[in-house]
């Protein structure tokens, strides 16, 4: 079976989170990791642990967005695994939105994503190989109450995964789209004690994105739900 093996991963939109636990995950199997985010303050214990370098990058900013592959390029490597996990969202009832903050909301979850799986795919398009993953959520195919924006920035990130995955999938980039569906455990977030597992563990959500990672190109897949064992859906 024709097992693919990475050697340069980049993500998008890093923090504490599952961020975290896909640099870690990767890093354990070898892979050298770019963390990519806004502020980079807060990577420095991360990259310490795993050996990763951080970039600064507003990734709703074509300019910065190329200029972060280029240096990622001269100082590490092409990336032949990008993992897109950055969002916006404003809430509030549907009326008092403010235009400006939907518009960078939408940016940040849906034109960010655009943008770095385009300069990801002409970089894999000529070794007819690599890996482009996006990590969505429940607003992904489910639009809540007082929560337009996020919905509308996940249902356009999960668009572009698709339409990526039906042009690119036959020459042979893998693109898969994770629809989050539920919580995810954290420090700040911890879970009831009457109610073990019912968030996502980040170290589990990144198991499923290297399983994915793992799928011989006879039998890919472009999407995956992953919610807790009590979650309705």
């Amino acid at each position: 079976m024709d097992i693919p093996k990475y050697k340069i991963a980049l993500i998008v939109g890093a923090g504490e989170g599952l961020s975290a636990s896909l640099a870690r995950l990767f890093s354990r199997e070898g892979i050298r990791v770019a963390l990519a985010a806004r502020s980079i303050e807060k990577l420095g214990a991360l990259c310490t642990e795993t050996g990763a370098r951080a970039y600064a990058c507003d990734a709703t900013k074509h300019e910065d967005v190329e200029r972060l592959f280029g240096l990622v390029e001269r100082e590490m490597g092409t990336p032949d695994l990008v993992v897109y996990n950055a969002s916006g969202r404003t809430r509030g009832p549907f009326v008092e939105l403010v235009p400006s903050e939907v518009a960078q909301a939408i940016a940040v979850s849906a034109f960010g994503g655009f943008l770095v799986a385009q300069e990801a795919a002409k970089r894999m398009l000529p070794n007819k190989k690599g890996a482009i993953l996006f990590t969505g959520a429940s607003a992904s195919v489910k639009g809540y109450a007082q929560s337009a924006p996020f919905a509308m920035g996940k249902f356009a990130l999960r668009g572009l995964a698709q339409s990526m995955a039906r042009e690119l999938s036959p020459q042979g980039i893998h693109v898969a789209h994770f629809v989050i569906d539920g919580g995810i455990r954290s420090a700040a977030r911890a879970e009831p004690e009457d109610r073990p597992d019912s968030m996502l563990d980040p170290d589990a959500i990144a198991l499923s994105y290297w399983n994915v990672l793992q799928q011989p190109r006879s039998a890919w897949s472009w999407e995956l739900e992953l919610r807790p064992w009590v979650e309705k859906f």
